[in-house]
């Protein structure tokens, strides 16, 4: 829920000052949630996409950047430490007649410190809103598993110039302050009547996938060994009852890939859905591009095809692939043409990616079976040819150079005569940069996917080989044979052919290893931590 604060015009005002008044700008604060987009409320989302301009920190604008969330561009953004007076700025854009967002991390009100920017935004006679963020406070607490059931529990933000804090005698606290103030607010504790032996539970890098959690007491953040080191981190620290977490409540930090860095080789097919499930399981994703993609190298046949897709001298055409879309869709521009040339085509495609990106083309494919992945697989599920029904026998497939003789040979069985045109040819790409290459190498990674073989081959040629100690999953058993041809030792094989069952094995075979790790009464520290303390110890 927003919280808007109209400016009335004065009873005696005449109809050219309230016109006035109501053509000024619209500002709405923003907030965020704790280190990620994703806490974002729809309101919020709302006010990013509808505003022409957006004031923030580029920590902040990098995150909306990276989560994808609609939002003003580059050049109508400013920094607000770039600013020497952000009201000012704001009340002038806003002034003509823009509408500006200030994005802020949390909660505006709680933790924003906007209180001196809404009165000059006031005074100026702005429309204003302030749509609620989620407190790191809570967010933070939640992250660590603390629970609060049935227990009153106070809340305390320390902004960063606070030389002291008040800290009540007894009960459940929350204070987030910066890690230089965590003796301050342990001697205020004292200072309150609480013990130096009381327990706390001090929780680092809340949100982010460093967050750890741990047990101390006031008396040790007081003195030269509190765990907690001088410096502008924000910390959270829980008092009281509530710092005893519950078995099993350490949810986040306890997600199976929770701070491993993921290598994803790419082809330029998407893989929003792989990356997206490693998330969810606490990775952090690192994507390098394997494959690039290029015209062919004689186009006349592809000039060809497209030109009988238009005249209407084919009865199917069949995607087998993104890459495939995107060919004919930049040939078919090239004639100043667009979908509707496609128009009483019968249209196949092969896997979900291809499914969905003709769907962005304006297209909804007439044969598309979700459990096919393979070109053979389309071709079993392929209706006959019927010269009753179907006015003609010609198919159309546009490819890569790499053939696709099952598909040509099971329509043909068929009846069916087919066209296969070469429309793309992928190439191996770039090598990564120096520092990721190295990470490849010296085993910085904990664990690569691969989601084909060509993936595998082409990021050995452009980058090396993966350290023994980095973990490999492989998307199936024809990707593994790859992998094993060329060294590669693998510990996960996907269950099934997509990119959430090759996250999910992933995670499984992570959970099975921490387990064996338990058992053998080793510590459960992630493949590139063990492999860092071989290396120190030799």
């Amino acid at each position: 829920m927003s919280q808007r604060v109209d400016v009335e015009a004065p009873d005696n005002a005449g109809p050219d000052d309230v016109a006035g008044r109501l053509c000024h700008g619209r500002v709405v604060f923003v907030g965020s949630g704790l280190s990620s987009a994703d806490q974002l409320t729809r309101a919020g989302l709302r006010a990013l996409s509808s505003a022409t301009m957006l004031v923030t920190t580029p920590e902040l604008r990098e995150m909306l950047d990276e989560a994808g969330v609609e939002v003003p561009d580059k050049d109508a953004t400013r920094f607000v430490g770039d600013l020497p007076d952000v009201a000012r700025f704001v009340v002038e854009a806003a002034g003509d007649d823009q509408s500006v967002a200030r994005f802020v991390r949390g909660d505006p009100l709680l933790e924003g410190n906007i209180a001196d920017e809404v009165s000059a935004y006031i005074d100026a006679d702005l429309m204003l809103d302030i749509v609620p963020g989620v407190p790191s406070l809570t967010s933070v607490t939640t992250l660590a598993g603390v629970s609060f059931p049935g227990q009153s529990v106070q809340l305390i933000s320390l902004p960063y110039r606070a030389k002291t804090a008040e800290i009540p005698a007894a009960g459940s606290l929350a204070v987030g302050c910066y890690s230089s103030q965590a003796a301050m607010v342990a001697r205020a504790a004292v200072e309150a009547a609480r013990t130096p032996d009381e327990d706390v539970l001090i929780t680092f890098h809340g949100g982010t996938l460093r967050q750890h959690s741990e047990m101390s007491t006031i008396g040790t953040l007081m003195g030269k060994k509190s765990p907690i080191e001088p410096g502008d981190d924000r910390v959270s620290i829980v008092f009281g009852k509530a710092s005893h977490r519950p078995e099993g409540m350490n949810w986040y930090e306890s997600k199976p890939l929770f701070g491993w860095q993921v290598l994803v080789p790419l082809t330029r097919d998407r893989n929003e859905e792989l990356i997206e499930r490693l998330s969810l399981h606490g990775a952090h994703c690192t994507e390098v591009p394997t494959i690039d993609v290029e015209p062919p190298r004689n186009a006349a046949q592809l000039d060809r095809a497209i030109r009988g897709l238009v005249d209407g001298h084919y009865q199917w055409v069949i995607f087998t692939s993104v890459n495939a879309v995107r060919a004919v869709a930049a040939k078919v521009a090239e004639y100043g043409l667009d979908a509707r040339s496609l128009s009483g085509l019968q249209i196949a495609a092969v896997g979900d990616g291809t499914r969905e990106y003709l769907s962005t083309w304006g297209l909804i494919p007439d044969l598309a079976p979700t459990d096919v992945h393979t070109v053979a697989g389309l071709a079993a599920e392929f209706p006959a040819y019927d010269d009753i029904v179907d006015p003609m026998n010609s198919v159309l497939v546009p490819r890569a150079e790499i053939a696709t003789e099952p598909l040509s040979e099971g329509l043909a069985e068929l009846g069916w005569e087919v066209d296969d045109v070469t429309a793309y040819r992928t190439v191996r790409a770039s090598p990564p940069p120096a520092p990721i290459r190295e990470a490849i190498k010296s085993g910085d990674f904990d664990a690569v996917v691969f989601t084909s073989s060509t993936t595998v081959r082409n990021l050995i040629g452009i980058a090396g080989k993966p350290h023994a100690a980095t973990m490999v999953a492989a998307i199936g058993p024809a990707t593994a044979v790859t992998c094993e041809e060329h060294g590669l030792d693998v510990a996960v094989i996907s269950d099934a052919p997509g990119q959430i069952e090759l996250a999910d094995s992933l995670a499984y075979g992570a959970r099975r290893r921490a387990k064996a790790l338990v058992e053998a009464g080793k510590p459960v520290k992630r493949p590139s931590q063990r492999r860092r303390r071989r290396t120190n110890k030799s």
